[in-house]
């Protein structure tokens, strides 16, 4: 049997350069940063070797990434599983699951992940908004009280004047055929 520095020495922990006891979220920065380096579109090396250790990465990081193939694959080489960060086990008690999810995460779903200043700062703005609004309508709704839901009255002299025949407007009107001159000699012999 090889000693253990043997067998950690051609593991997936040694391709990604992290310790066996890694976290899960330091495993995939260093994928990351590996991936960018060996990516055959960004790297210096020959296509054929490009690919090659860029498929090694691919395949280290999917077996590490996912705590139930890392557990088989830590038993395959021997390590002792006992110093292995992994995910929370499922809980009976759905808050004792949430409290431990979200103080040992390591924010790999995007869902998980802390915001960011400018997220913050919009949810900031879109608070001071709402709050705005709320304000500006309990104002209004304070200073108006009633007359804001009153329906105007018309008063006397609009519904009398409204309610006169039609006749009644046309007097001061202009017969058809008629010139300014002759409405100015029939204005003079009414008086």
């Amino acid at each position: 049997m090889k000693p253990a520095s043997a067998r950690l020495a051609n593991s997936y922990y040694a391709l990604l350069g992290v310790h066996p006891s890694a976290s899960a979220l330091d495993i995939r920065r260093a994928y990351r940063e590996l991936s960018k380096l060996y990516h055959p579109d960004t790297t210096k090396l020959s296509p054929a070797i490009a690919k090659a250790k860029f498929q090694q990465l691919n395949e280290a990081y999917a077996t590490l990434s996912d705590p139930e193939q890392r557990r088989r694959y830590d038993l395959k080489i021997c390590y002792p599983d006992y110093h292995v960060v992994t995910a929370p086990q499922k809980s009976r008690y759905p808050a004792a699951q949430s409290r431990s999810r979200t103080t040992s995460a390591a924010y790999l779903d995007d869902l998980e992940r802390p915001l960011s200043a400018g997220e913050v700062f919009a949810l900031f703005i879109l608070g001071l908004t709402f709050l705005g609004c709320l304000l500006l309508a309990i104002t209004i709704g304070l200073t108006h009280g009633d007359a804001a839901f009153q329906v105007p009255e018309l008063r006397s002299e609009q519904v009398s004047s409204q309610q006169q025949p039609a006749a009644y407007h046309l007097e001061a009107l202009p017969e058809p055929g008629s010139t300014p001159q002759k409405l100015d000699q029939e204005s003079t012999q009414n008086n």
